[in-house]
């Protein structure tokens, strides 16, 4: 059971108007909903919001965790499980996602019609933006709203494991949303979890190889991971393409540096002009530059029905109807952006 509903307060306010605030604003709701003393306190919040404060707020926080286990009386050991939470995803979703995407980012859903009524369902989305996943988080909240869907979104296990998320976040933050490991076993879980519960799996088929294309490859689909495609065919779960435009201006004139990134032990390395600011002010991690976030939902799939009966699926052969759903997004991409042009032009 939840408590009473997390209430903006000036605090709230500023931390929406002051990029380094986004973090505070994550951590504090979760914290109003479920308390937890090994969180962040009101001064190491504070420190975030200077320029190198947040690396003495970890200091800090580091610290007092330490003294606590030191003096307080140990107690056996127990495992912690994280399970999907959709009563807490949903007020989050209203209490903090709703005023980013549509004020924010301005997201808007194009084509909603072609949505389905239930799940479940499969939905593969290009990703772009080398940034914090703002394009599956507000077609999350969009979808929430238009058909109060319980949206997983398949994430790469660096949002679980790694230590620097693991201070950032809340223990489970990311389970309790939903989030989906992006691995074999996870990901058949979440379906057949889906096929009982309808819930509806989101899924980037380019993986990281799309975020990583950088700023110049920006309007280029990767290569599509046919993964999604033989779990569609083997369970029957309908695929539904959404196409999202305006994700590649969350994080501009960014390249991938490849062998930091694998020093670091990420899967990739950012670089762009805004760098120096993170560096500054790691919180705004989660933080995005300003974008409009358009959503052009596409006609459903059911791979299965294009499937000769009898015929062997082969490694070979899905993934050619992987490349090819991918070079038809690629069309509607093409076609996208020459209506954008065409509508500057005549605006000029």
């Amino acid at each position: 059971m939840l408590t009473q509903p997390y209430r903006f307060g000036w605090f709230d306010r500023f931390c929406l108007w002051y990029p380094p605030g986004w973090l505070i604003l994550f951590n504090r709701h979760w914290q109003h909903y479920k308390p937890d003393a090994n969180g962040w306190n009101w001064l190491e919040y504070g420190l975030f919001l200077l320029p190198f404060g947040f690396y003495l707020a970890l200091a800090l926080r580091w610290l007092r965790l330490k003294l606590r286990l030191l003096f307080q009386a140990r107690s056996p050991a127990t495992a912690t499980t994280h399970e999907p939470d959709p009563v807490y995803q949903k007020a989050f979703q209203q209490e903090i996602l709703e005023p980013i995407a549509h004020h924010y980012f301005r997201a808007t859903l194009h084509q909603a019609e072609q949505l389905p009524e239930e799940g479940p369902l499969m939905i593969v989305m290009n990703h772009a933006g080398m940034c914090f996943p703002w394009d599956f988080v507000c077609l999350g909240v969009l979808l929430a709203q238009r058909r109060n869907w319980f949206v997983q979104p398949l994430a790469h296990p660096i949002f679980f494991d790694h230590p620097w998320l693991r201070w950032w976040f809340p223990a489970g933050w990311a389970e309790m949303l939903g989030g989906v490991r992006a691995e074999r076993k996870s990901f058949e879980a979440a379906i057949h979890e889906g096929e009982t519960e309808k819930y509806v799996l989101l899924y980037a088929p380019e993986g990281w190889r799309g975020l990583s294309k950088g700023w110049w490859h920006r309007y280029q689909l990767a290569t599509f991971d046919p993964s999604f495609l033989r779990l569609s065919l083997r369970d029957r779960v309908p695929l539904l393409p959404v196409i999202c435009m305006g994700s590649e201006s969350l994080h501009p004139l960014t390249v991938n540096i490849p062998w930091l990134a694998r020093w670091l032990g990420m899967p990739l390395f950012p670089l762009s002009p805004l760098v120096l600011v993170f560096v500054l002010f790691p919180s705004m991690g989660v933080w995005s530059m300003r974008s409009r976030l358009q959503y052009y939902v596409q006609p459903l799939e059911q791979p299965w029905e294009q499937t000769v009966r009898g015929e062997k699926q082969t490694q070979t052969r899905t993934y050619r109807r992987a490349d090819a759903l991918r070079s038809r997004l690629q069309v509607v991409i093409n076609q996208l952006r020459q209506k954008a042009k065409e509508g500057m032009r005549d605006e000029g």
